[in-house]
C-alpha cells in the first residue's frame, strides 16, 4: 500500500464513522421527538378529561343555583319578615322562625340581612 491508499482508507473510515454517528444522532432525535409528542398527547387527554369534569361541575352548580333561587323566591313570597315589596323589615332573626332549639317546627334559624 502506498501513502495515497492509506489516506484514502483513513478518509473512508472517517466518513463511515461520521455517517454512523449522524445516523445514531438522528435516531436519538427522532426518539426524543416521539417522546415529546407522546407526552403532549397524554397532557391533552388529561386536560380533556379535566375539562369534561369541570363542565359537569358547572352544570351541577348551575342546577343547584336554580334550585336555591327558586327556594328563596318561594320563601320570600311567604316570609312575614319581608315587606310587601320584598324589602326586609329589619336585621337579625326573622319573626316566626324557630331558633332551632326546643320543639319549634324543626326549622333551623334563618337570618335576614
Amino acid at each position: 500500500m502506498d501513502h495515497h491508499e492509506t489516506l484514502g482508507n483513513l478518509e473512508q473510515s472517517k466518513k463511515v464513522m461520521r455517517r454512523e454517528k449522524n445516523r445514531l444522532a438522528a435516531k436519538k432525535s427522532r426518539h426524543r421527538q416521539t417522546q415529546r409528542a407522546d407526552t403532549l398527547h397524554q397532557e391533552s387527554d388529561d386536560l380533556e378529561r379535566e375539562n369534561v369534569a369541570l363542565r359537569k361541575e358547572i352544570a351541577r352548580l348551575n342546577a343547584e343555583l336554580r334550585y336555591f333561587s327558586a327556594l328563596l323566591k318561594s320563601h320570600e313570597i311567604r316570609c312575614p319578615a319581608l315587606g310587601p315589596a320584598g324589602e326586609e323589615l329589619g336585621y337579625g332573626l326573622a319573626p316566626g322562625h324557630s331558633s332551632g332549639g326546643g320543639g319549634g317546627g324543626g326549622n333551623p334559624a334563618r337570618f335576614h340581612l
